[in-house]
């Protein structure tokens, strides 16, 4: 029986997201499982995976929210923009207040051109840039617009600063830690990267790999599925109406008059469908999940 779900991994360093899922599908035995949004290998923490059925609803959280806390190391900037790079340039000494850094730090906060790491997932000419940077091969990234909606910097120790970010999707903290270390003069990288938050989910659900493996059934660690996608506002369908839903057609919801989309639900903790409003009360199913 497939597993239909979503899973919140606390994922631990060393390992790749696509590592992350692996272990999962043999896990859950399941084979549909999908990530909502990468973690580089050094980064650990929040994780959200999608299985079965659920991984129809990725496409709603592309433009999710991410929330990290981290380290920053001065003196030297590195290739790959954090600590698993080679230093670029001979150290620098470092010797700047936290006020100072702090001021620096608000520099990289709203709306700004970034560019992303030479060692990335964005193509130059349909290639990823980090394959032609493993390759010693010229890369040349264009600067994109990303959105920093928090960077503070929350403590400084020697050459370290400690830092807690909130970001749009597609901003790259190996950048504003590179650029910062730019801007200062003597060099940056990203030294600790924790995801703390995507959209809703958060490391006080996230379970670590050991957890998954010494549990009796998976399935029993998945989020709740009313807590999923809180913007939409939920609707139990009645019985009559889950026939149509499972067959793509209209059914109406009088509840829902204003929402433009919803969740429906059969009985409470079935999710059958993302459905959009066509008119009224009548609603669409955008993304059906199934019954049963």
């Amino acid at each position: 029986m497939a597993a239909n779900g979503v899973l919140i991994v606390d994922k631990p360093a060393g390992m790749t997201s696509h590592d992350v899922v692996a272990r999962v599908r043999r896990l859950a035995n399941e084979r549909a499982v999908g990530h909502l949004g990468t973690l580089d290998p050094m980064a650990t923490g929040v994780l959200p995976l999608v299985l079965g059925r659920m991984t129809r609803l990725a496409q709603f959280y592309l433009a999710s929210e991410k929330s990290y806390e981290g380290e920053i190391r001065f003196g030297f900037a590195t290739d790959t923009y954090d600590a698993e790079g080679e230093p670029t340039g001979p150290p620098q000494p470092v010797g700047f207040t936290l006020d100072q850094v702090r001021a620096a730090a608000s520099r990289f906060r709203g709306s700004i051109q970034q560019l992303p790491p030479p060692f990335s997932a964005k193509k130059i000419a349909g290639v990823p840039a980090y394959k032609l940077a493993r390759k010693k091969k010229e890369v040349e990234l264009k600067p994109i617009q990303v959105e920093i909606r928090e960077f503070e910097i929350l403590t400084l120790d020697g050459d370290r600063a400690g830092f807690r970010a909130r970001v749009a999707s597609g901003t790259y903290l190996r950048s504003v830690a590179h650029d910062l270390g730019q801007l200062l003069g003597v060099g940056a990288h990203l030294a600790t990267l924790r995801r703390t938050r995507v959209g809703e989910f958060g490391l006080e659900e996230a379970h670590t790999l050991d957890e998954l493996e010494q549990a009796e059934d998976v399935e029993n660690l998945f989020v709740h599925p009313r807590r999923i996608l809180p913007e939409f506002p939920s609707v139990t369908a009645p019985e009559e109406s889950l026939a149509r839903i499972g067959n793509g057609m209209a059914v109406n919801l009088p509840e829902m008059s204003r929402a433009p989309l919803v969740k429906v639900f059969a009985g409470q903790a079935e999710l059958v469908c993302i459905a959009r409003r066509v008119a009224g009360t009548l609603f669409h199913p955008k993304v059906v999940l199934g019954i049963g």
